[in-house]
């Protein structure tokens, strides 16, 4: 039969699923129907989607127009057979075709990921006989068998239960197993609340039940999620879409400049081909050879800073990007909170008590107004412990150096707090052993079981469940000194209120004598003594609060995006200090939003509960119109889609799933929230430095430009030749720019509010700071060059000292760009040793090139004397002045680069 997505299984009672799908609940589908079904639907797996080959992958890393210009300057210097240069520059172009290569072809296996969580086997009923057979060749109409520990093979409507629970974190994002149940629901329950449905890749954590396939592969919802996830296609980041508009401006002017050179030339009688050589001598100089390895070597650098603070970027661009988000949209469960049921207060013989500690790790002392009490001295205390002790089907191990869980989070959560008042489970359950029990059902909200007490050598019932069905069954209730008195039915349900309003999940416990070896409900509908309550919550992490006020500070909003419950997340986020907190839109309500809507209300909410994927998706989508570069956390594979529409998506590496990882663009270590803040710290400073690499190498570039272009319109020899402005480029680029990388991180870098996304990487103050250095440039090496034509000395010395001029000018420039406001020795002399070390490299090498005689055959140079050395330094100290006092203005008059 076909699949039809569209069906509300949740609404449409099992009697007609069953005839819908033309299948008997006690034969299943006949191997023939199955394999007719299964040739019309397709084998249950996710269609991996049609893309580029890898040959088309790796020729579109070259579309782009800064590839262009290199590729331009290495034809060039090939065409003037400079070999080892053209090579050089073609090997730049290669390695940075391979990065973005990689980046892409890894960005594409969040899918394949999606494919492999299908890749299991099922219990089914077929021809009346129940067989395993490989998930892929389920259909729909197939009656499943689900158990606990299982992965849910396929989307499945719900036809019996048996005390079922189900892990939806990874699909809902809710942080406790759904309890699951038959009962047909209505049309508009979402996707968290249909509790009579079983999603694939979701886990069976408790219980059993039959069920029917109503989806398979892609009309599953995580094929809905994966056809989400193929949709959301990856944004440019605000880098590499600046660093394109960058490379198109400056790909026109040096075309422009040197069309026009060349023009000038001929118009003035020249020789068509001087001047062909005139204009490739402008354009090899106005190219920035070594901009696009500096980008990568610096991104990388940021990339190793960041996995020292335990986040690994998988996509270089993404270490900028970090640096200018201005919102930050988390996943509430395991990423602002532990993902560990923590019981916080116990109510019992009338006391209240609060519990320290989170997490399963059962440190912790009890608390009453404040004030330290022992457990042991209250009765009443230990018995309602006692009882979720006894009451419980999880354990808690303690492994090396932590501890863990095997069971349900909400049962582990009562051994904790009962191990906190040093009860523990082995003793507590030797001293009183099992006899029999009542597993939790959904009609009756409690679970019992029957204990016999060696010391008194009674039998006792303990009962947990919510608070309305123990209520009913209590005629009375413990005193703090475990005396029965008269149950106060109103003063409970306003004390459980209490706790729920703080985001609280309530559990309720009750005990009755007994004297047989079983119990059954009829025995337990009446007479019960009320012990207490406690209450629990996935407790926020420790420093996430910490790193929230800091992204604040630095002008960072921040949003939790998540499934559950909205009191549960409000309340999670008011103990998180998040603003605009007072509110929390759901899903439902997000349903009747209209486009004008969602802008309005991204800007003035930071709660959004009961959130669907696709919903994720709309709201990050509405924050990038808004003009915001965003950043979503999430571990699910619900967060995948929106983790890849997001300009980056940070997923974390602990508990997060292998879809999430795969979608983002950053993955943590920790799973701590406040690595991000971290991570835009280093992504800040990251840009600090590209953008220093950039305001210290284009002036050169414009000096070249500029001497060129002087040249022919004086219509003298050329100052520098196309050789040597290569030889200029690199090494400078390598020794001197690439130095500024290990620059360390300004101070003051989180108080200062995120980079407008619209900026351009130069402010207008920086193109002056440029333009100024250039013109310097200009002037002291097509000057120095004149005046040793005039004093009759050579042409390849007259050329060598105008080499010197731009290659110290650039050196004295270099520790001016150390800090674009501050002078040198306000950040340090020596803080950055790295420069030191390029310096004193440059300064070799350009001894090399002056004096050592294969360098001179090579490169046209020559020697030059003492009297050359000083007018060369007295250049590059006039430049390093003038910035210096250009910078020093800067800061007197407050003006901002």
């Amino acid at each position: 039969m076909k699949q039809n997505p569209q069906t509300l299984w949740h609404n449409l009672p099992p009697e007609q699923l069953l005839s819908q799908f033309d299948v008997q609940l006690g034969a299943g589908l006949s191997g023939q129907a199955a394999q007719s079904r299964l040739a019309d639907t397709g084998p249950n797996r996710l269609t991996p989607p049609r893309g580029k080959g890898p040959l088309r992958l790796l020729l579109a890393q070259f579309h782009q127009p800064l590839i262009y210009i290199l590729l331009f300057s290495a034809a060039t210097t090939a065409f003037l057979e400079e070999w080892a240069d053209s090579s050089v520059i073609f090997g730049v172009v290669l390695v940075n075709a391979i990065i973005g290569f990689v980046q892409e072809a890894n960005a594409l296996k969040a899918i394949n990921a999606l494919a492999q969580t299908l890749n299991l086997s099922a219990n089914v009923l077929r021809d009346g006989q129940r067989r395993t057979i490989a998930a892929a060749d389920l259909v729909p109409g197939d009656l499943v068998y689900l158990q606990s520990g299982d992965k849910v093979p396929a989307d499945l409507r719900l036809l019996q239960t048996r005390e079922l629970k189900i892990d939806e974190a990874a699909l809902t994002g809710e942080s406790v197993p759904a309890e699951k149940h038959a009962q047909t629901l209505a049309a508009a329950t979402l996707l968290a609340d249909r509790t009579n449905m079983a999603y694939s890749s979701t886990l069976v954590s408790y219980g059993s039940a039959l069920a029917v396939v109503v989806g398979t592969g892609d009309n599953t919802e995580i094929g809905r999620i994966n056809r989400l996830i193929a949709a959301a296609e990856p944004l440019e980041t605000p880098l590499t879409r600046k660093m394109s508009q960058f490379s198109q401006l400056l790909l026109w002017v040096i075309v422009a400049c040197a069309a026009l050179t060349f023009a000038v030339g001929v118009w003035r009688g020249e020789s068509a081909l001087d001047m062909f050589m005139a204009s490739v001598a402008l354009a090899v100089g106005a190219i920035p050879e070594g901009l696009p390895a500096a980008l990568t070597i610096t991104l990388a650098i940021g990339v190793s800073r960041m996995a020292k603070r335990n986040a690994i970027i998988r996509k270089l661009p993404a270490v900028e990007t970090l640096g200018s988000t201005t919102v930050i949209c988390s996943d509430k469960t395991g990423t602002l909170t532990q993902n560990q049921m923590t019981v916080q207060f116990v109510y019992a013989g009338g006391e209240q008590f609060a519990i320290s500690g989170s997490g399963y790790t059962p440190d912790g002392e009890f608390l009453a107004a404040g004030q330290p009490v022992d457990p042991h001295q209250k009765p009443a205390l230990l018995e309602c412990l006692k009882a979720g002790l006894l009451c419980n089907d999880a354990r808690l191990i303690a492994d090396i150096d932590s501890w863990r869980i095997e069971g349900d989070p909400t049962e582990a959560a009562l051994l904790v707090s009962a191990h906190k008042a040093g009860l523990h489970h082995a003793s507590v359950s030797n001293g009183h052993p099992r006899l029999d029990a009542i597993p939790f059902e959904s009609q009756y909200q409690y679970m019992a079981t029957l204990h016999h007490n060696l010391a008194l050598d009674e039998r006792h019932v303990y009962l947990k469940g919510s608070l309305e069905s123990l209520l009913e069954r209590c005629d009375s209730a413990f005193s703090a000194d475990l005396q029965p008195v008269p149950l106060d039915k109103r003063q409970l349900q306003r004390q459980a209120e209490i706790l729920a309003a703080q985001g609280l999940r309530i559990l309720a416990f009750a005990r009755t004598g007994h004297g047989d070896n079983a119990v059954a409900h009829s025995e337990v509908s009446s007479g019960l003594t009320f012990l207490g309550l406690q209450a629990m919550i996935d407790p926020p992490r420790p420093e996430a609060a910490r790193a929230i006020a800091a992204c604040y500070r630095a002008g960072i909003a921040v949003k939790m995006i998540t499934g559950d419950h909205p009191v549960t997340a409000l309340a999670i986020a008011k103990q998180l200090g998040m603003r605009h907190s007072d509110k929390a839109i759901t899903g439902s309500e997000l349903e009747n939003y209209t486009e004008t809507d969602y802008l309005q209300q991204v800007e003035h909410c930071s709660v959004y509960a009961r959130i669907a994927p696709e919903q994720k998706l709309l709201l990050v989508r509405a924050l990038q119109a808004k003009g915001h570069v965003v950043a979503m956390t999430g571990d699910g594979v619900n967060d995948a889609p929106a983790l890849r529409q997001a300009n980056i998506g940070v997923a974390m590496g602990q508990g997060g799933t292998e879809v999430a990882k795969e979608a983002a663009a950053m993955v943590l270590t920790d799973d701590h929230f406040a690595t991000i803040e971290a991570a835009v710290e280093e992504g800040r400073g990251v840009f600090d430095n590209l953008v220093k690499f950039i305001a210290w190498t284009l002036p050169t570039n414009l000096g070249e430009g500029l001497v060129i272009t002087a040249a022919v319109f004086a219509n003298v020899a050329l100052p520098i030749t196309p050789l040597q402005i290569l030889w200029i480029n690199m090494t400078t680029a390598v020794l001197l720019g690439l130095m500024l990388a290990f620059e360390p991180k300004e101070p003051g870098l989180m108080q200062r509010q995120p980079r407008n996304p619209e900026q351009p990487i130069l402010t207008r103050h920086l193109l002056l700071r440029i333009c100024l250095v250039g013109v310097l440039l200009l002037a002291g090496a097509f000057g120095l060059f004149e005046w040793e034509l005039m004093h009759q000395e050579t042409l390849a010395k007259a050329r060598t000292v105008s080499v010197n001029v731009f290659v110290f000018g650039e050196l004295f420039y270099l520790f001016n760009c150390r800090s674009l406001r501050y002078s040198m020795f306000k950040v340090g002399v020596f803080s950055n040793p790295w420069v030191l070390v390029g310096v004193s490299a440059m300064i070799a090498l350009q001894m090399l090139f002056t004096y050592w005689p294969p360098m001179q055959n090579l490169f046209g140079s020559a020697a030059i004397g003492q009297d050359e050395w000083l007018l060369i330094l007295a250049v590059s100290l006039v430049i390093y002045a003038v910035v210096g006092l250009e910078k020093l203005l800067l800061r007197r008059f407050g003006r901002r680069g």
